[in-house]
């Protein structure tokens, strides 16, 4: 970044699109979270994940309350991530699924890796081209969202220095790792002591691979491109699950002029570019109010990379800053006795507190919700704030910048002015929540104002999600970007030395390709469709191990019935090709035997006998053909091979039970010789 150095961000907020990545000193990364179709990584229970919601849980499952508590690491130093979660005062509730045991409750130490989640990871490092350890070291990362019943997740360092190759450039692998999923969130409720978080624990323990990329990605564009490349080559594996959720992208970004912040949620890949860009804007906007804000108190302004940092001027400025804006909350309760707001008239009626945050300085300076050209919320302040004091477990606050509003009329913004003896620079937050739950939001809340007048925070953001889809590509804060102290060793579980024999045998049986199967399916008479549609479900390994014929009708009955076992298959269509079976029954055959796991031509032929389903015997069929056809030889002769339809017909219902395909055949011959 040392050309953009001291060069100021140009670009329009309002379009994403004026602004140049090398320009900003663009830098991103991904990260990307697949599960394996494996068993459990340390307790042998099996992957499987339970449709089911909070309203749907059955009631034989047991349900455990928990608590987590506040702890130093090894090094002795308490995590930034951890601290901050202890303040939200949260509990837990653990739902034990059939697949979760005393290992999953955490009563239990955990096994040793699961052989096959090691090899798959082992597979995607050597197709990555990544270096193994020499000895896989378990870890233990704190996790303090609930999510591991442990309060930590277990995570082992697989291979590093990989690349992967994409069309617009190489893109380094820093890490690979391999590592438990965390429990699925059902529900979380309210309560007058703190947020009740309820969580199914069926997912916690299924294998990742965690693959972190180098910040090699030049463009947003670039990001969804290393998104989708890591994305095939997890799948060449044929060995990850698949479908909504199995797969998860963390992005890295940052510009020069801000810092590096992690956004968690980006499912869909289409929206990769719109989130990066989106971003980008936000660490502009918010180094340009931070000086806009430093030159309202005189304080000296951030130079335009963060690599020029001074410690001891940011010390200074957070001293200053720390004066102008003390914590210090007003109950304003009685100014909103007359409101009629439904939120306010609902909340006093629970007997909530009004708290308010004076913020000087800071009118006009906190925002109101504005559209970009592409009709994405602009970055200010308030969400900012507001995502603050949402991880306090509020629903939202309100400020002054987008007051009068939701019911809340100017003579209450009046009134709680001159509670504050604000000034006209001034700006204020209100929050309406139980009195200790205002507190803690609104001290949220001041924190995050007082960080304005710096850099952005290092930190986890989260896409806007609603109805199941990205809002606009916008994002809000989450938590603290976790710092080193939450990762130490995990002494339950030995380390596990990997020899040149192992990865010799990894290296010598690697999968194919996507491009290695199309040019294999490209050989055979399959069309290019039924060849995309056999890749794409993966049944292409079935299609070549299941059945001697390559042919266009075993394809299609494959991808017809993909949920039944292709040997199944593969027998139903043998018995057909024999003439056991007629061609109009094979349906009802692969109907009766959609569940079978084996199936033998006798058990075949019997159904089809039983139901009417075998060829009628017609002795010779060339005869019959014959005898219609000279019967109708003046019409044969007029029409030529004109007559095939018209005597189809004729035909079939002489010989009602013989394959169509046959009589065709025998047809045109007959016609061919008497025309």
């Amino acid at each position: 970044m040392a050309d953009v150095a001291l060069q100021e961000p140009e670009g329009d907020v309002t379009d994403a699109s004026t602004f140049d990545t090398e320009q900003l000193g663009f830098m991103c990364g991904i990260e990307v979270h697949q599960q394996l179709a494996t068993g459990k990584l340390h307790s042998r229970q099996p992957s499987m994940l339970f449709d089911v919601t909070i309203d749907t849980v059955p009631n034989d499952w047991p349900r455990y309350a928990r608590k987590l508590r506040l702890a130093s690491g090894e090094g002795g130093k308490v995590d930034v991530a951890a601290r901050f979660e202890k303040q939200r005062n949260r509990s837990f509730v653990y739902i034990q699924s059939p697949n979760s045991g005393l290992i999953e409750l955490d009563e239990s130490p955990p096994l040793t890796h699961d052989s096959d989640a090691l090899d798959v990871a082992l597979t995607v490092s050597a197709m990555l081209e990544a270096k193994p350890v020499g000895a896989v070291q378990t870890m233990r990362k704190t996790v303090v969202d609930g999510s591991n019943t442990s309060g930590f997740q277990r995570t082992s360092l697989i291979s590093t220095d990989g690349k992967l190759k994409t069309e617009t450039g190489d893109v380094g692998i820093d890490v690979l790792c391999l590592e438990e999923d965390s429990a699925r969130k059902l529900d979380s409720v309210s309560t007058d002591h703190g947020e009740q978080v309820i969580y199914n624990l069926d997912r916690l323990g299924v294998p990742l691979i965690e693959i972190a990329t180098s910040p090699d990605i030049q463009s947003p564009e670039h990001a969804k491109e290393t998104a989708m490349a890591l994305g095939r080559t997890l799948r060449d594996t044929r060995r990850v699950r698949r479908g909504l959720g199995s797969i998860r992208q963390d992005l890295n970004v940052s510009v020069a002029c801000g810092d590096r912040v992690e956004i968690k949620g980006c499912q869909d890949l289409a929206w990769i570019p719109r989130i990066v860009r989106l971003e980008m804007v936000r660490q502009v906007h918010m180094y340009r109010l931070a000086n806009e804000l430093r030159s309202s108190l005189g304080l000296p302004s951030l130079p335009p990379n963060r690599d020029l940092r001074d410690d001891q001027i940011e010390a200074n400025v957070a001293e200053v800053v720390a004066k102008h804006l003390p914590l210090e909350f007003t109950d304003v309760t009685s100014s909103f006795e007359s409101c009629e707001s439904r939120m306010v008239v609902e909340g006093l009626a629970k007997g909530y507190t009004m708290l308010a945050l004076p913020l000087k300085g800071f009118n006009g300076k906190i925002g109101s919700k504005t559209l970009d050209v592409d009709g994405a919320q602009l970055p200010r302040l308030g969400r900012e704030l507001a995502g603050a004091a949402k991880l306090a477990g509020v629903r939202g606050v309100f400020h002054s910048d987008e007051l009068p509003a939701y019911g809340i009329e100017q003579d209450h913004v009046e009134n709680v002015r001159n509670e504050l003896r604000l000034e006209a620079s001034d700006a204020f937050v209100l929050c309406l929540a139980p009195t200790w739950q205002a507190r803690l939001a609104l001290e949220s809340v001041g924190r995050r104002a007082r960080l304005a007048f710096h850099r952005i925070p290092q930190e986890v953001r989260n896409v806007v999600v609603k109805k199941g889809a990205p809002d606009d590509g916008t994002t809000t804060p989450m938590r603290p970007l976790p710092g080193g102290a939450r990762m130490y060793p995990e002494t339950d579980v030995p380390t596990i030395s990997i020899d040149a024999k192992h990865w010799q045998h990894i290296m010598e049986h690697l999968p194919m390709r996507q491009d290695e199967r199309m040019k294999r399916l490209a050989q055979t008479e399959l069309s290019e469709d039924q060849c995309k549609q056999l890749l794409s479900r993966e049944l292409d390994d079935a299609f070549f191990d299941h059945h001697e014929s390559k042919s266009k009708a075993w394809g299609t009955l494959l991808l017809e019935h993909e949920s039944v076992q292709p040997a199944v298959l593969s027998q139903i269509l043998s018995v057909r090709e024999e003439g056991g079976i007629t061609r109009e029954g094979i349906e009802q055959v692969v109907e009766h035997f959609a569940h079978a796991r084996h199936l033998t031509v006798e058990e075949i032929l019997t159904f089809a006998q039983e139901n009417d389903l075998v060829p009628a015997d017609v002795g010779d069929l060339e005869s019959i053909v014959e005898n219609i056809v000279l019967e109708r030889i003046d019409f044969v002769k007029e029409r030529g091979m004109g007559a095939m339809g018209p005597l189809m017909g004729v035909v079939m219902g002489a010989c009602p039970g013989v394959d169509g395909k046959e009589v065709s055949a025998v047809l045109r011959t007959m016609i061919q010789r008497h025309s």
